[in-house]
């Protein structure tokens, strides 16, 4: 399963690791999926969701 949200498609963000002697390496920022289960199409189904979605409520919630 992709590390990417379902709802706003924000996924993994890269970019550079610089070390105090300025050193470089690369580095990834993954953002903070939660496997929840949501109403998808009229019916629940388990989806990753960030968590910046599910605190503004643009996932709803299947029980």
């Amino acid at each position: 399963m992709a590390r990417k949200c379902a709802v706003c498609g924000k996924g993994v963000a890269v970019g550079m690791k610089v070390s105090h002697s300025h050193i470089r390496t690369k580095k990834t920022w993954a953002p903070n999926l939660q496997r929840v289960k949501a109403i998808v199409d009229g019916a629940p189904r388990r989806v990753m969701v960030c968590t910046r979605c599910l605190r503004s409520g643009k996932v709803q919630r299947a029980i």
